[in-house]
């Protein structure tokens, strides 16, 4: 045993310092055996700036929030060529995947999917997973059906190839607005796909920053439900805002269990609270406006933007009220038309969203800012993986749920 330790000891020392460079990313994690050092070549060059995609925050000095850099985070992981880990990615956001895959010093699994003449949907898993514990990465965001069907059949080839376990990683989760019934004869959508993803095949989901607490409980398997709002709050507490100058707003009063979450994050924000009134689905009509935003820097916080009609409406009766400064903070970027428009009106000094949703390139504007979720979803798949219970306590201590 001495004789190996030596052996692995001299390798590390004598590894070529030529690749310590911007086109790698670095990744330590401690197991029973030697330390191993993990680096994965970039896709593609990183030249994004404020207005466009951020992603991946991979350099050779990552920006990672600070949370995800303590040593009591880096948990073990299987040798790199071990096989018990699998991740595979569908085709709505191949870019997250990819980066989520970087972060834990693994390879996307080879999968090919396909689309017939007629649109069905073909898969097949291009490597065996049998005896794996598998995680499919897929959000089902618009085409909200077509990644649904995908995301099922890739579920239905992982159980008929013989995984062990099967995750479905879904960074956002579609249908979530419909978890109740608000009049009589409706639908409740979200509890149906639930039962579709169980039926499937899945063994567990993974989702990111669901519309409401409730969700989870229409699933009939474990979910691990995890927060976006810790990657913003750590970009935001890199700006130099007075935290006496801030206030927390909440969009309508649905949210202000996120809102008051996020608040007291932020030293403890004071808290306002947008009153609205929806006559029909994707139209809002704000009324008035509880709290004090006079002179101060308003950060308004949601679960999603659509098509901006609440928030930018909101945003409009801030600067009303005598706002200095409007931020937009949301984790998911549906961004259906016209929310460009809307976001890009000068409403808004930033607006801070999360790569959950791939933002075409039509759907930049200059006061975009995109944070990646990879290091978050890549840290809660190795807890899941090495049956690492909670004490995730950046996430867990926001006290949404």
């Amino acid at each position: 045993m001495a004789t190996l330790l030596q052996a692995s000891s001299s390798a590390f020392t004598c590894f070529p310092t030529s690749l310590f460079s911007k086109d790698h990313f670095f990744r330590f994690r401690q197991h029973s055996h030697p330390l191993v050092l993990r680096c994965c070549n970039l896709v593609e060059p990183l030249k994004f700036e404020n207005g466009k995609p951020q992603l991946p925050l991979l350099d050779s000095q990552p920006a990672f929030p600070s949370f995800l850099l303590s040593s009591t985070h880096l948990h073990s992981s299987e040798n790199k060529h071990d096989t018990r880990l699998r991740i595979f990615s569908g085709t709505a956001n191949l870019a997250l995947s990819q980066e989520i895959a970087c972060y834990m010093g693994l390879e996307l699994g080879k999968i090919k999917i396909k689309r017939f003449a007629d649109g069905e949907i073909y898969v097949q898993l291009q490597e065996s997973v049998r005896g794996c514990d598998v995680y499919l990465v897929q959000p089902t965001c618009p085409p909200a059906n077509e990644n649904l069907m995908e995301l099922l059949i890739m579920i239905d080839a992982c159980r008929r190839a013989s995984a062990k376990t099967i995750t479905a990683v879904i960074p956002y989760f579609g249908y979530a607005r419909a978890d109740r019934k608000t009049q009589g004869r409706e639908s409740i959508a979200a509890k149906l796909v639930a039962n579709l993803i169980t039926e499937a095949g899945a063994n567990r989901v993974l989702a990111c920053d669901l519309h409401s607490g409730q969700s989870m409980g229409y699933f009939d398997i474990p979910v691990d439900h995890v927060y976006g709002q810790p990657v913003i709050l750590d970009y935001l507490a890199s700006k130099t805002i007075c935290s006496d100058d801030l206030v927390v707003v909440s969009p309508d009063v649905g949210g202000v269990a996120r809102a008051r979450a996020f608040a007291k994050k932020l030293s403890d924000a004071p808290l306002a609270i947008v009153d609205k009134r929806r006559h029909v689905h994707n139209v809002a009509e704000v009324m008035n406006l509880i709290g004090d935003v006079k002179g101060k820097v308003a950060v308004m916080v949601d679960d999603m933007i659509d098509t901006a009609g609440t928030i930018a409406k909101g945003a409009a009766l801030l600067h009303q009220e005598g706002a200095r400064e409007v931020y937009a903070c949301t984790t998911h970027a549906v961004f259906s038309p016209p929310a460009i428009e809307r976001l890009s009106s000068g409403l808004f000094q930033e607006v801070i969203i999360t790569n959950t949703i791939p933002v075409s390139e039509k759907n930049y504007f200059p006061q975009l800012t995109v944070l990646s979720v990879a290091n978050l979803l890549g840290e809660t798949i190795w807890r899941i993986h090495d049956d690492c219970s909670g004490g995730f306590e950046p996430y867990a201590s926001l006290g949404i749920d």
